[in-house]
């Protein structure tokens, strides 16, 4: 390594080393059987712990950063590990420190970045979201020009204190879902505009170690919220929620003063209060995936299944958010894009769980979670449909596509 290397490495290890130690120290290892990488890879190289433990070896010199970057591909960032570990669990002097894989990914894959060490395709990923300002999102045309084309004759304007932020994925492949949600919330009296220009929210980036150019992103985006005096911003999709409540607060500190609100919080709050009412019956049995970062990592699992049991005629099947811990999709922190036959073997997985339940409906509340989701439903016999959640709201409330 070059002499600049070593330092970003030494600055690396000082600032990790002790959520490093907690976990190294502790020996537990319970997060295994809750990680979903672990479940259908079973190497040990890409267990939460490996990951504590490589800055340790790290500490002592016998590792550096492109011994392990590739490791790091490994993880969904879903936030299992931590809520499983009893570092997190438990109370007492020794178990004063909450567990931080998801952080030291993170961090593992930015210093990996700075020091040349990249993913080829996270590196095209991240090139071709910054040519076009939003994602690639796979096989669609994608281009800023069309980011709002998804609510062609709503008439939604542009601007006003709540604006609804529609991803990539939704805006440019998945445009039924943030037409049903817009419908939604006009059905609910809820008043919003669109951006002036809608720039990819950048957790993507950040989640793949590129964190300046995530906060190119950010720092575009928050200047648009500013400019069209936005107070309050919408999101359909996890990702953007995380992103909006965990990373553009440590990129603007204090100066950061927006309202983040996940739709299904806000749809839930609406049938609550009367203001939207689920009349038409959807005759479906049907069962819930708890988005990661949704319940592991924000604590939002209350809300979708209140708007679940208000619909008329489904037959519901739930697991609880605790069991759902071990669950995911595979999709997140971009291991669809470098691995995706981990992300198809987590998929199935999941849906042999739904499968279990005999149901005839996976519904989601992360619309990048459903092409992975949707692909290993359609491959069972017989098949299991992946639908998102606020489709079936609409469908309930009466609203055409």
């Amino acid at each position: 390594m070059t002499t600049e290397a070593e330092d970003q490495q030494r600055d690396f290890v000082k600032q990790w080393r002790d959520p490093a130690y907690n976990c190294f120290s502790s020996g537990h290892k319970f997060c295994r059987n809750v990680c979903p990488v672990m479940q259908v890879t079973q190497n040990e190289n890409y267990s939460p712990t490996a990951f504590h433990a490589n800055i340790v070896a790290m500490e002592q010199g016998a590792l550096t950063v492109a011994d392990v970057a590739e490791d790091y591909v490994h993880c969904t960032q879903c936030g299992a590990c931590e809520l499983r570990c009893p570092n997190t669990l438990m109370a007492g002097e020794f178990y004063r420190a909450r567990t931080r894989t998801v952080d030291v990914v993170k961090a593992m894959r930015a210093l990996a970045v700075d020091s040349g060490v990249e993913q080829p395709n996270w590196k095209r990923w991240v090139e071709a979201t910054v040519d076009r300002k939003n994602e690639p999102v796979l096989d669609v045309p994608v281009s800023q020009e069309n980011v709002a084309r998804w609510a062609d004759g709503l008439g939604l304007g542009v601007g006003g204190e709540t604006v609804l932020f529609v991803d990539c994925e939704a805006a440019f492949y998945r445009t039924a879902l943030p037409r049903s949600v817009a419908q939604i919330l006009q059905l609910g009296g809820v008043e919003f505009g669109l951006m002036q220009e809608q720039w990819c929210c950048g957790g993507p980036a950040a989640e793949m170690g590129y964190v300046a150019r995530s906060r190119e992103f950010a720092e575009h985006n928050v200047a648009d919220w500013r400019s069209i005096g936005a107070t309050r911003i919408i999101t359909l999709d996890p990702h953007d929620y995380i992103t909006f409540t965990e990373d553009y607060p440590r990129y603007f500190g204090a100066d950061y003063e927006f309202e983040i609100v996940h739709i299904t919080e806000l749809v839930a709050s609406l049938i609550r209060d009367g203001k939207l009412t689920l009349t038409v019956p959807i005759e479906r049995v049907a069962t819930y995936h708890d988005p990661c970062r949704l319940n592991k990592r924000k604590g939002i699992h209350k809300s979708p299944r209140e708007i679940l049991r208000a619909i008329p005629g489904l037959d519901f099947r739930d697991v609880d958010h605790v069991t759902q811990w071990s669950y995911c999709s595979g999709a997140g922190g971009g291991l669809a894009i470098e691995k995706p036959e981990i992300t198809a073997a987590i998929s199935a997985s999941r849906l042999d769980r739904a499968a279990a339940l005999d149901v005839d409906l996976l519904v989601s509340a992360c619309v990048w979670s459903e092409r992975p989701l949707t692909a290993a439903g359609s491959s069972l016999e017989p098949q299991i449909e992946v639908r998102d959640l606020m489709e079936l709201v609409a469908e309930s409330a009466g609203v055409k596509p």
